[in-house]
């Protein structure tokens, strides 16, 4: 089998805070903490989790637009991070990025034409006619005409501003695209056609996609495997069709249960609850879920569970996983959490 197109290996990623008093050691937040995973061309990867999660940090790691404090991100086997300059600069040819805001991510004072063939300029120092050709065919292909090159980012829709900016990342025929939140922004009635749009241009050209989202649903309907993400880590990986109806993490539970559900006799189920006397567990060992976790029991704050696999590449970071993943889908975790 050929290599996979990006692998993650142990990315981790810590910042330093301002000093809270003049002699004291700076403080440390940890936004990723050992982050593993590999993305084969042409597949579709979700990550998911909730805001400070670590999910934006993967995405600037990724890019390289930030350096890791510790790991690796090699992409067709270059690890990106130790690359020089002028290699890293060839390579982001291979990977471009779709941002979030599209009222932000695009200059109100450049044409169309200036924007999306603005990597053309930076990467491959393209002639004027070339960089026009090659915008007009960017755009044709994410539905928008040859008008749009003289028009400015004020005159569209945001779901054709966000069209816009998938032009942009398609200009230089990338084989990566890191989507961060792209459809976020948008509203609900316009969602679904960009990302129709993606999985069409996803089959038409072979991209490899990693899609970060809070929201669960666009990542069940757009990738081929989903990780949860808590305070930096995973703590569950598997196919979207099985992660999402048999969870096997209280986490993931948690925000299947955040998901507000419509309808007669539906219901928003209640997040997990934490079990009576649970203390934190201490940052160097231990579940980081467990103070907030209805299973949470003295092995929990003593031993970090470790991300194990069992049929079907169904992953999970828990201590009781397989009985977490038992429990139907739908139900409470407080029958098992009596018997823990």
């Amino acid at each position: 089998m050929s290599a996979p197109l990006l692998q993650v290996r142990d990315l981790a990623k810590h910042y330093r805070l301002p000093r809270e008093k003049l002699l004291s050691p700076p403080p440390r937040v940890q936004a990723l903490a050992g982050v593993s995973f590999e993305l084969a061309a042409g597949r579709s990867l979700g990550v998911v989790g909730e805001s400070g999660s670590g999910k934006s940090t993967l995405a600037r790691l990724i890019m390289a637009l930030e350096a890791p404090s510790a790991g690796q991100v090699l992409l067709d086997g270059q690890d990106l991070h130790a690359l020089s300059p002028a290699a890293l600069r060839a390579a982001r040819e291979k990977l471009q990025m779709v941002f979030q805001d599209p009222y932000g991510s695009l200059d109100p004072r450049r044409t169309v034409l200036h924007t999306v063939a603005e990597p053309l300029r930076m990467l491959e120092g393209a002639a004027p006619a070339e960089q026009r050709e090659r915008a007009a065919e960017a755009l044709d292909v994410v539905g928008l005409g040859l008008d749009a090159l003289g028009k400015y980012p004020h005159e569209f829709s945001g779901g054709q501003r966000q069209r816009i900016a998938i032009a942009r990342a398609l200009i230089t025929r990338p084989r990566l695209i890191v989507a961060d939140e792209p459809v976020s922004a948008l509203d609900v009635s316009v969602q679904a056609q960009v990302l129709n749009l993606m999985q069409d241009l996803q089959d038409k050209f072979g991209l490899a996609m990693l899609f970060i989202s809070h929201d669960l649903a666009v990542v069940d309907m757009v990738c081929d495997e989903v990780i949860v993400l808590y305070q930096g880590r995973i703590v569950e990986r598997g196919a979207p069709a099985t992660l999402f109806s048999q969870a096997a993490h209280p986490y993931t539970r948690a925000l299947l249960g955040a998901v507000p559900r419509l309808g007669p006799g539906t219901r928003t189920r209640r997040a997990p609850q934490p079990a009576a006397g649970v203390a934190q567990a201490p940052a160097d060992k231990g579940c980081a879920f467990a103070v907030r976790c209805p299973l949470a029991h003295a092995r929990c704050l003593a031993e970090r569970p470790m991300l194990r696999a069992w049929v079907g590449g169904h992953a999970a970071a828990c201590h009781l996983a397989e009985q977490v993943a038992a429990t139907p889908d739908g139900g409470e975790l407080s029958a098992l959490a009596q018997n823990v």
